[in-house]
């Protein structure tokens, strides 16, 4: 039976990062649950990727420009090595929440400072993540804001800072989201030189007086000259705002919940639990590292296992890191930062403002085949070392049928499958006869037979979820 602290761990790196080996799961184990959430939680303590590293492999990756649809491989690579898994994955929250695609702004390299600043920045407190984002040039473009001026507002920011970055619908009025606006006006783009031979310069942000309204504005029941630093300030004193991104929070760490268009009408899954983080917010000044400490020190995050789809970044990432031998920045990174767009999820470029639809809209029956043809091929290749390591611990455990399965199952996951889909994999590993170790004619020996095995388990329902 497996170890509950392990269990415990495995849920934890699934979702505070991309999932752990089972070498990894026993030494964090050894090191306790609430010691791994603080060294989770200060990523400064972490020898980071030296993205130069890829960049001497691919240097035209150094300004993107558009690249054509890769030009996310250098955040691909930097995930897989990373040794601060929950700092990636808060760039991948950030991502989904204040979501800016290369099919606009038509360049990576801005898309990519943003991530950026989700790095730096991401477990710091949300108004500076706020303000940042505000100021992003790759931001302004692509919400319109470097047409907003005083004499002739655009709403298209505003708008969205509200309702999808901030309170959510219903808890603001037109009004609002006109002189929301107003106060960021005149926040908008440098001129820039023309592109260069190596890409495009960076754009930078800039604030124009004579461009900005300084009149009275009237916002969430305040009156007063205020600018978009004031504007925010006061949508962060709105318990709303702490409602709505708790539910944010809860989503991505905890359990699916319906899509955000939904949200204004339909009542959280576990609204105790959305509470919880709520006043987490309010109490912290909306602190990400203190809130995302009580998530995942807290029973409702302990007992939501396998209650997400993994996202195709989580089942790419996580399936590389399993597998090893991908720390160097060969051709087939490539191949792999296009896995996850096969899969549904294009990363710097999401279908629109409101992000991916997540949860089991991740599912249909080609995205499935993707998912299960790339895991399945990944996990037979025993070239690898992660996969040496995965067989090795399962011949340890036995050579009867019975014994392969249930090791398979545990050193994957652990994973918890139905009673009939245990039946089926046990018939399968039947059939295939007995598991003879020392066996080693291709296409016949027990390896062989075993990553059949292994193939078929992360092929299952469970293996899905996170």
């Amino acid at each position: 039976m497996t170890d509950h602290n392990l269990s415990l761990m495995a849920h934890l790196m699934r979702r505070a990062g991309f999932g752990a080996s089972r070498d990894e799961l026993e030494q964090r184990t050894a090191t306790g649950y609430e010691a791994t959430v603080d060294e989770l939680l200060n990523p400064e303590g972490q020898e980071p990727v030296d993205i130069y590293e890829f960049l001497r492999y691919y240097p035209l990756w150094w300004k993107p420009g558009t690249m054509g649809g890769l030009g996310h491989a250098p955040w691909v690579w930097r995930m897989i090595n990373t040794k601060a898994p929950l700092q990636e994955k808060l760039c991948l929250f950030y991502h989904q929440l204040f979501a800016t695609g290369v099919a606009k702004v038509d360049h990576y390299d801005e898309i990519e400072d943003m991530i950026d600043s989700f790095r730096e920045q991401g477990l710091g407190r949300y108004k500076d993540l706020l303000m940042a984002v505000a100021q992003s040039p790759a931001m302004i473009y692509w919400l319109d804001n470097h047409e907003n001026h005083a004499d002739s507002v655009n709403e298209n920011w505003g708008r969205e800072l509200l309702e999808l970055f901030t309170m959510g619908v219903g808890n603001y009025t037109e009004t609002d989201v006109r002189e929301c606006s107003r106060a960021f006006t005149g926040w908008t783009l440098k001129h820039k030189l023309p592109r260069f031979h190596m890409g495009r310069w960076d754009w930078e942000y800039e604030f124009r007086p004579d461009d900005h309204d300084f009149g009275e504005k009237s916002f969430l029941g305040h009156k007063g000259d205020f600018d978009g630093e004031q504007i925010i300030d006061i949508i962060l004193e709105k318990p709303a705002t702490a409602a709505f991104i708790a539910r944010h929070l809860y989503s991505f760490f905890v359990a699916d919940e319906p899509q955000v268009p939904a949200w204004s009408v339909t009542p959280p899954n576990d609204p105790e639990a959305v509470q919880f983080i709520a006043d987490a917010l309010m109490e912290s000044d909306y602190h990400i590292g203190t809130v995302l400490k009580k998530i995942f020190n807290s029973d409702f995050f302990k007992e939501a296992r396998f209650t997400r789809v993994k996202t195709p970044t989580e089942v790419v990432i996580g399936t590389l890191r399993l597998v090893e031998d991908t720390a160097r920045p060969a051709p087939e990174t490539m191949s792999w930062a296009s896995q996850i767009g096969f899969m549904g999820q294009e990363l710097l470029n999401p279908p629109s403002v409101e992000g991916w639809h997540s949860g089991i809209e991740w599912i249909n029956s080609g995205t499935l085949m993707k998912r299960t043809n790339f895991t399945a091929e990944m996990i037979s290749d025993r070239s690898r070392p992660g996969v040496a390591k995965i067989i090795d611990r399962i011949k340890s455990s036995g050579s009867k049928p019975e014994d392969v399965v249930d090791a398979c199952l545990d050193v994957m996951g652990p994973l918890t499958i139905p009673d009939e889909s245990r039946a089926e994999l046990l018939d399968h590993a039947r059939n295939l006869g007995d598991f003879d170790w020392d066996d080693e004619r291709p296409g016949q020996g027990g390896e062989t037979k075993l990553t059949e095995i292994l193939q078929l388990v992360v092929s299952l329902r469970e293996y899905q979820f996170a």
